[in-house]
């Protein structure tokens, strides 16, 4: 403070505002990550019921608002949102004894993973400690006592692991002095608080289970099954290390092992396909690189019990070539045959898929090997770019291609406009930077149905704007640049029709072909109606705002057409060797693109086996120039998290995921 604080009178205002800036001298990075924020904010607004955060990104615009009445009843349900519940209902438990409060939400799903968070005082505690504890105590004597009672375990004994799977849980404890183990908090260790919160769980899940007897059998049958899986997966493993799998004698036979036995400077690459398999073999350090080759896309764990997963022989020659078990533990990790495991796979969709499988393999099958930072990620180019004579130089991504095509193509160059007016130098670096960003949210506009000509004919605000809510109305559309127009039109509707009309929850409809004719063939008195939010128009008014101060508006962005009979091109693009006429200012990017591209050899790599053994080398595996991504938890529980999207049996949020981002595909390889 540089002064005394002083009183300085009554306010209206209450509540705290605080700035704060990263210093550079002890923050490498002093930029912020809008998802990671936005993910713990929400947290926050579940762990605290009413309480609403709003957080706003100014440099992109991006804002996000949280409230969720329920509390941790909405958060499992989030957890749970890609999952096949066993019961509807979430589990609520809430208690308090000695000041501490504690608040328990749980439920089962279809699954067989376990999904538990742990909160301190709304500090997320990723190890766990006391209140884990004694949740997870309360939780296997609850359900033992229960199914003891009724008799419901007669060929197997389930164990608490029996009881936690397909669990999702979100424990959350309120204490006045808590101990947490070590600065970052990551663990509890209050002792007293594992008592009590065995306690309050213990009583809040017993009277549960006594009143509703039919969830009540279906946790407890789910335990038994797994009971039942556990035995038979135990038995799997036993075969497998009776058969040597895990000793040398019992190595893949497409293992192609190295020859140094020091773990800290081995390396085992899990290749996609045969032939990538032999270039990375012929490539590789044999002293210190492993390479195991992958026959296409391994088993998909998400649906598959542990018994089917060991009988897999992709899975099996993975645990053997690394050489830990299966459901690995610390000490088995210090005994694995290599330092590094790294995921090769193509730079393209089947390669994301891929590499999606294995990680989610990995997360669920050997998650301490992640956990110790043992998993990497290899990174293969996607493009292979020769001038001339010059050396071949790569390029990991298209977006990185197509930038370096534009810059190439915008160096020298000018354009020139029919009012004499000329853009060059950092004015036209400026400029193309800003259409090439509208670019990809103006094809989705237009995927979405959308004429722009018409949209810009009819619609276009006196501010320039285009209208991001569009609300069909039975066969009619209505455009509207505020939420605030949008709303005062749908109330003014409903009270029209008496609320007699069906409002479609499908935000990319497109109007039916009765109006009168809901999607699910019932009868309605009323039209249908569908608002429809065009989050793409968010950005490309940002980029027609920032376009004005060049003189180009939205209008500059439609085809010339003709003038006098003949095609008119307004823009010339101009520079030592060539001439082009452009129709539009949306024909610059591409023109300057193609610009860049004289002179360049351009290979696209569909796959790894493209790559001779040299290139495959010098790219992705020598230690010298390659780059590696370091697998984190979070990394492969979001990889777990999206396949249990895509990959899982509940339909509803794949078709949601699908909905959401069909518009955002590109650069698809089919």
């Amino acid at each position: 403070m540089t002064q005394p604080l002083k009183e300085l009178g009554k306010s209206t205002k209450s509540g705290t505002h605080v700035k704060f800036r990263p210093d550079p001298e002890i923050f490498p990075d002093t930029n912020f990550t809008f998802d990671t924020l936005a993910r713990r904010l929400q947290e926050v607004a579940f762990l605290n019921a009413g309480v609403r955060i709003l957080i706003s990104d100014h440099r992109s615009d991006r804002t996000e608002e949280f409230c969720y009445e329920k509390g941790l009843v909405e958060f499992v349900e989030h957890l749970n949102r890609a999952e096949q519940p066993l019961f509807g209902e979430v589990i609520s438990i809430q208690g308090q004894q000695d000041d501490v409060e504690v608040d328990v939400a749980v439920q089962y799903h279809m699954d067989f993973t376990e999904t538990v968070r742990t909160f301190a005082n709304n500090i997320n505690n990723i190890e766990g400690g006391t209140h884990l504890s004694g949740f997870r105590s309360a939780l296997t004597r609850s359900i033992n006592n229960y199914g003891k009672k009724e008799n419901l375990f007669k060929d197997a004994t389930p164990t608490g692991d029996d009881f936690r799977e397909g669990l999702t849980a979100v424990i959350a404890v309120r204490v006045p002095d808590p101990q947490f183990e070590g600065q970052t908090k990551t663990k509890l260790g209050n002792s007293e608080v594992e008592g009590i919160v065995t306690s309050v769980v213990h009583e809040g899940l017993t009277k549960f289970l006594e009143a509703n007897p039919k969830i009540a059998k279906l946790v407890a049958g789910k335990g038994m099954r797994a009971a039942e899986a556990r035995e038979a997966a135990r038995k799997a493993r036993e075969m497998i290390r009776r058969k040597g799998a895990l000793t040398t004698g019992g190595l893949p036979e497409k293992l192609r092992d190295c020859r140094s036995r020091t773990l800290e400077e081995t390396e085992l690459y899990l290749v996609e396909g045969d032939s990538a398999g032999g270039s990375a073999d012929t490539g590789r350090d044999s002293d210190i690189q492993a390479i195991l080759p992958l026959r296409g896309k391994i088993l998909n764990v998400q649906k598959a019990r542990e018994a089917k997963v060991l009988q897999n022989k992709e899975v099996t020659n993975i645990f053997k070539a690394i050489g830990v078990p299966p459901g690995a533990q610390l000490d088995d990790v210090a005994k694995r045959r290599y330092g590094k495991i790294i995921l090769m796979t193509d730079a393209d969709v089947d390669g994301s898929h891929i590499r999606t499988l294995l990680l989610t393999f990995l997360y669920r099958h050997m998650e301490s090997l992640i956990r110790e930072g043992c998993v990497y990620i290899a990174q293969p180019p996607l493009y292979r770019v020769i001038r001339g004579r010059k050396k071949p130089r790569y390029v990991q991504t298209h977006e990185q291609m197509m930038s370096e095509l534009v810059e190439l193509g915008a160096d020298g160059s000018r354009v020139e406009l029919d009012d004499e007016q000329v853009l060059e130098g950092e004015a036209l670096e400026r400029v193309i930077t800003l259409l090439n960003g509208l670019e990809e949210p103006l094809q989705t506009l237009e995927r979405r149905g959308v004429d722009l000509r018409w949209l810009v004919g009819e619609h276009v605000g006196e501010d320039g704007r285009l209208p991001r809510y569009r609300v069909f109305l039975g066969r009619d559309q209505h455009w509207f640049h505020t939420t605030e127009n949008r709303d005062a039109f749908l109330a003014a509707e409903e009270e029209k029709h008496g609320g007699e009309f069906e409002v479609a929850d499908n935000d990319d409809a497109s109007p039916s072909d009765n109006g009168d004719t809901p999607s699910n063939g019932s009868e309605v008195k009323g039209p249908q109606l569908k608002p429809t939010n065009l989050h793409e128009v968010k950005s490309i008014n940002t980029a027609l705002d920032d376009l004005k101060g060049y003189g180009i508006t939205v209008h500059d962005l439609l085809p010339a057409g003709n003038r006098d009979g003949e095609p008119y091109f307004p823009l010339r693009l101009v520079n030592s060797e060539s001439e082009s006429q452009l129709s539009s200012f949306r024909d610059l990017v591409p023109a300057v693109r193609s610009l860049g591209e004289k002179g360049l050899k351009i290979t696209r790599f569909k796959g790894l086996g493209e790559m001779d053994p040299e290139e495959l080398w010098a790219t992705s595996m020598d230690s010298q120039s390659r780059h590696l991504l370091q697998v984190t938890v979070e990394d492969a529980a979001a990889a777990h998290d999206l396949f249990s999207v895509l990959m899982g049996d509940d339909v509803e949020p794949r078709r949601k995921f699908i909905e959401e981002h069909a518009l955002d595909v590109k650069n698809l390889d089919v």
